[in-house]
């Protein structure tokens, strides 16, 4: 068995849509359309640790702009 598809499984990227919504992507994979790399990368938990510290408002940004301007 090979650690190295094992390893490959578990690194990711985070990444973020036009509205401000975060996500976790395989580094191994193209970031579909919509969504940006962040620059922050590494294991799953690194990674979901990161957009819980970065991600204090769930709202989409439609949403929370609406919401600031009224």
């Amino acid at each position: 068995m090979s650690s190295g598809s094992s390893q490959q499984e578990t690194d990711y990227a985070v990444v973020i849509n036009q509205e401000g919504q975060y996500s976790i992507w395989p580094i191994n994979k193209i970031v579909p359309k919509g969504w940006s790399m962040t620059g922050k990368q590494g294991s799953k938990e690194l990674c979901l640790a990161f957009i819980e510290e970065v991600w204090t408002d769930m709202r989409p940004g439609s949403l929370q702009a609406r919401t600031h301007s009224g």
